[in-house]
């Protein structure tokens, strides 16, 4: 299965970066391949705000939908995906804020397995380079807002 990490810091306040983070149907507008996304349920509880939400991802014709369930944990300030339907057999991706004085390390990791054998053989050889990518657009747009 892919598995990569990324730490970045920014320039940002840490309960700005979960805002932005959570604003899921703002990715098309800055991320590479993500041409779609569509929330369905958010619960705003006491400990915890729980978010039903798809991405569509990809490039011409290799274009999917898969339905994440989102839960961002209000007391240790992180957040976890899970899929829930689509093209992916497994996804786990975690958000980590750390604030550290006027800067937030942001800690994201993610293991997936695309239940196509094929595809996923491609994304082992360049998930790293995407994630990367994928946290730059992250960067960018948190810096310049």
């Amino acid at each position: 299965m892919p598995q990569a990490s990324v730490t970045r810091h920014i320039k940002r306040d840490k309960q700005k970066l979960i805002d932005f983070v959570l604003d899921i149907e703002k990715y098309p507008e800055f991320i590479p391949f993500c041409i779609d996304s569509k929330i369905y349920e958010i619960k705003d509880e006491v400990n915890e705000i729980k978010i039903i939400a798809d991405l569509t991802i990809g490039k011409r014709p290799f274009v999917d939908t898969y339905k994440s369930d989102v839960r961002y944990d209000k007391k240790n300030d992180s957040i976890h995906v899970t899929n829930i339907d689509g093209p992916l057999k497994h996804l786990e991706n975690n958000w980590k804020f750390i604030q550290k004085d006027k800067l937030t390390e942001v800690q994201f990791d993610v293991d997936f397995e695309i239940k196509n054998k094929f595809l996923n053989l491609i994304m082992e050889k360049s998930f790293q380079f995407g994630l990367n990518k994928i946290a730059d657009a992250f960067q960018n747009r948190a810096e310049k807002y």
